[in-house]
């Protein structure tokens, strides 16, 4: 590797005195390794501080706030070290030397829960030889829990899942607990529970077509005092950068879709905070739509939709939104889970992803111009029937108008002491949605603060573009 290529090549990343870091890392490495190695040393010495090198216009931070024992950045963005860094972390699969080095095709399945831990349908897909399971990379689904802070169901779900990976494939249990599984809890109204499996495996495709491309990470560590502040937006951008760059995807308008779970608060982590003598930024059952809104920030900076927001921003100033941003949270992890996808030129597979917004919660429209934007074409004013079987899932975010009103008409979802109003506003997109594709089985998630405009929401689509 030459000097000019390993100073190109980018960022890395370094824990201060931390042996039990490098006794990871070195224990980690192998001879196909030695190149990366070779770059991390060089660049390294070179030193750059936070400037970007090359022909990187991202830059990555210093030590993240509240942070002074953690990492310390010393050069540009770039594979070679995000590589040596996510050897030496654990974190994560580690990204492609260079863009668009990854082998890539991304095979994509629809399946029904037919109880809260059903995982059979995983099963079929595995015998049925339609993925390995050793080559599943997320899980996104739907569990019929009442999607709050005690939602057990997504638990269930989850552990059924992994089993099934542990059973049917030869990753180690630490290895699957790795694979990001993002369940969203509540199925109001029509919507049936339902899982997409991704599975991600080496073949190719033609240079001049692009295909759905998927990337992973895991953040560090969320602290109970991060979540609704800067330093979780600057958390997640990190690990969005991470899953970009996962998925060989070099500029941020090929990304369609990201699809995070992160940690919520809960009376442990509360108390767990304050004997540290730290505070948090809001109470344990705001703390879900304050995790989603800060989230969606931290995807939009990554993205470049927006530049940094103020502290005060944050779940306030609702103008600073990400257009393809669908950010749920548990209690059941402590960091950010990161799925993206979006469409790389070479990737094989038969898939493409696309995006719009719905404008509010009756904007069907917005759900067909997603569909179209994948590559479907569709007639002026299209119907379930068009879509000829070719989709395969939508994925969208809503939340109620904080106004009270839907197109002039007074709306009473925010009044109702009965039924909380993220359970209306589920309900409602969730028929809409329903009628759009002519199928209930569709991913429809609420709290969605800076996640599309307000009172409406991203809306994500998958379609098969190959016969």
């Amino acid at each position: 590797m030459s000097l000019a290529r390993a100073q190109m090549a980018g960022h890395s990343l370094v824990r201060r005195n931390s042996r039990s870091r490098i006794g990871r890392f070195t224990a980690g490495l192998a001879v196909q390794d030695l190149p990366f190695i070779i770059g991390f040393a060089v660049v390294a010495r070179l030193g750059h501080g936070s400037e970007p090198c090359g022909s990187h216009a991202v830059t990555r931070s210093a030590p993240l706030p509240n942070r002074p024992d953690d990492w310390t950045r010393f050069c540009c963005p770039g594979p070679v070290c995000d590589r040596v860094m996510m050897m030496a972390t654990g974190v994560g699969r580690p990204p492609p030397l260079f863009p668009g080095a990854w082998l890539m095709a991304v095979t994509v399945a629809k399946i029904e829960l037919k109880k809260v831990n059903d995982a059979s349908g995983l099963v079929d897909c595995i015998q049925t030889g339609q993925m390995r399971a050793d080559d599943i990379v997320a899980v996104i689904g739907k569990t019929e829990g009442n999607g709050g802070v005690n939602d057990f169901t997504r638990i269930l779900a989850d552990e059924a899942f992994r089993a099934v990976l542990k059973a049917h494939g030869t990753r180690s249990d630490g290895a699957v607990a790795r694979v990001p599984m993002v369940w969203s809890g509540g199925c109001d109204g029509v919507i049936t529970p339902h899982a997409t499996v991704f599975a991600r495996d080496d073949r190719t495709g033609p240079a001049d077509q692009a295909r759905l491309a998927i990337g992973v990470a895991m953040s560090p560590e969320i602290r109970p005092e991060d979540i609704g502040r800067p330093a979780m937006v600057e958390t997640v951008a990190e690990g969005v950068r991470l899953a970009m760059a996962d998925a060989g995807i070099t500029d941020p308008a090929d990304v369609h879709y990201v699809q995070t779970k992160t940690p919520l608060l809960t009376i442990d982590g509360v108390t767990e905070a304050a004997a540290r003598g730290q505070t948090v930024a809001c109470d344990v059952h705001d703390s879900m739509g304050v995790s989603n809104g800060t989230t969606g920030l931290g995807i939009a900076v990554a993205l470049g939709e927006i530049t940094m927001p103020r502290a005060e921003d944050i779940c306030r100033n609702l103008e600073l939104y990400s257009s393809v941003a669908s950010c749920s949270s548990g209690v059941e992890l402590d960091r950010a889970q990161i799925v993206l996808m979006g469409n790389r030129a070479g990737a094989g597979g038969g898939f493409r992803i696309g995006h719009a917004v719905m404008r509010d919660a009756l904007d069907i429209d917005g759900i067909y111009a997603a569909i179209g934007n994948a590559g479907l074409d569709l007639p002026e004013r299209p119907r379930a029937e068009d879509l000829g079987g070719r989709l395969v899932n939508c994925f969208m975010k809503c939340e109620a108008d904080r106004t009270g009103r839907l197109r002039g008409r007074r709306q009473i979802m925010l009044d109702d002491s009965d039924v909380h109003h993220h359970r209306h506003s589920k309900a409602a997109v969730g028929g809409v949605a329903a009628a759009a594709i002519g199928d209930p089985a569709v991913f429809v998630s609420v709290d969605a603060m800076h996640q599309g405009p307000q009172g409406g929401g991203p809306v994500i689509a998958i379609v098969r573009v190959d016969a």
